[in-house]
């Protein structure tokens, strides 16, 4: 998968079932800011729990190859925003 970045990695795919290993660390990209910092979300053994993050552009490249991150796809995204509602709202999907 080509990264929003410019970065290639692995992705994880929303339909595998991973097991917690603290030695896997995800990232999350959100968006590239036009004064070069990028928001991403980083996780650490489990994509649904992540802290949110903001670096400058190089600094982020040198963070995601260090820890030698998954990048999470559109569809991985998606799958951990409809777990998270579940979670405030009682159920998938469900937005208020």
């Amino acid at each position: 998968m080509r990264h929003p970045t410019g970065l290639n990695g692995p992705t994880l795919s929303s339909s595998s079932i991973v097991p917690f290993d603290i030695t896997r660390r995800y990232v999350r990209f959100r968006e590239r800011h036009a004064n070069g910092y990028v928001e991403f979300d980083f996780s650490i053994g489990d994509p649904l729990i992540s802290v949110e993050l903001v670096m400058q552009g190089v600094d982020y490249e040198a963070f995601c190859a260090e820890h030698n991150v998954t990048y999470l796809s559109a569809e991985d995204a998606a799958a951990i925003d409809d777990d998270q509602q579940k979670w405030r709202f009682g159920q998938p999907g469900l937005s208020e």
